[in-house]
């Protein structure tokens, strides 16, 4: 796998994650919880000939991390159902009555 650019997002820099080495302390610095532990397990888990699912695992754990970084990523993970319906509900009746 080639080496990823650098994400410069809403939060600035983030970790260093070219590694399995590098992304495993990523997530435990700056992951959800039981990321380190779930990551562990699929990648455990999986063939290591499929490098199609290796590359998938690990990109899924690069974004969660790059996510938690985000400040406006986070807050929109830590809403509620009860506020996001009550947006959803909003904006559909906003658009309705245009």
């Amino acid at each position: 796998m080639s080496a990823q650019p650098e994400y410069t997002g809403h939060s600035g820099l983030v970790p260093p994650m070219r590694t399995l080495a590098e992304l495993r302390e990523a997530l435990r610095v700056h992951g959800f919880p039981g990321d380190r532990a779930q990551f562990d397990a699929e990648l455990g888990a999986v063939d290591l000939d499929d490098l199609t699912r290796v590359r998938e695992i690990t990109q899924a754990y690069r974004h969660r991390v790059l996510l938690s970084r985000d400040p406006h990523a986070a807050a929109a993970i830590a809403r509620t159902d009860d506020d996001v319906a009550d947006e959803l509900r909003r904006k559909l009746y906003e658009a309705g009555a245009q």
